[in-house]
């Protein structure tokens, strides 16, 4: 019976000995993993830009891709001051956002999921503007239209997947054009001349 109980106890000794030092290899893995972050994004094309954006949309960092494929940086954030950022991926017709958490030097990710915000697509062809924007989280669009400083137009554009608009502008108005679009909290601006 001494023995059984010895067998028990030694067993039981080395199994809190062994989650102990597990506990704390999985601790030292979490110091690293959160202090330096890996950002990564698929297919992504030269010219395209990442960049690194505190709460207030105020750009920390910005690097135009050099090489097309997949995107990898390993990133130290222990340095930025707590609060929210986004990693931004500017693409041609979308932008792919991660946002993560900084407190105290350590990074966390909020969610697992990429966002993705759809950008408008503003074509100009003689005295025609041709608009559109995938909609699909259903947010409206902003539309203003400026001839030689002077806004000519503006328009709210809502309630479907897709926003299409065409805009015929005069023949006999000849100059500059512009025109500023305002989605998902950002400006979209296109100047042109007829």
């Amino acid at each position: 019976m001494k023995t059984k109980m010895k067998t028990i106890l030694l067993v039981a000794l080395m199994f809190g000995t062994l989650i102990g030092y597990a506990k704390d290899a999985n601790n030292s893995k979490e110091l690293k993993a959160k202090r330096t972050v890996k950002v990564e994004f698929k297919n992504v094309k030269k010219g395209q830009t990442l960049t690194i954006k505190n709460e207030n949309g105020v750009s920390v960092y910005s690097n135009q891709i050099q090489i097309a494929g997949n995107y990898s940086k390993i990133f130290d954030f222990s340095a930025l001051e707590n609060g929210v950022y986004t990693a931004e991926l500017n693409k041609d017709f979308e932008i792919i956002i991660k946002e993560f958490y900084v407190k105290n030097g350590f990074v966390t990710f909020l969610n697992n999921s990429n966002k993705k915000l759809f950008k408008p697509v503003i074509r100009t062809k003689d005295n025609f503007i041709y608009l559109s924007k995938l909609a699909l989280n259903k947010k409206e669009m902003k539309v203003s239209i400026y001839y030689k400083g002077e806004n000519i137009l503006t328009e709210t554009l809502k309630g479907n997947d897709l926003l299409k608009r065409i805009y015929k502008l005069s023949e006999i108005k000849t100059g500059d054009y512009k025109v500023i679009v305002n989605s998902d909290n950002r400006t979209y601006i296109k100047n042109f001349n007829i």
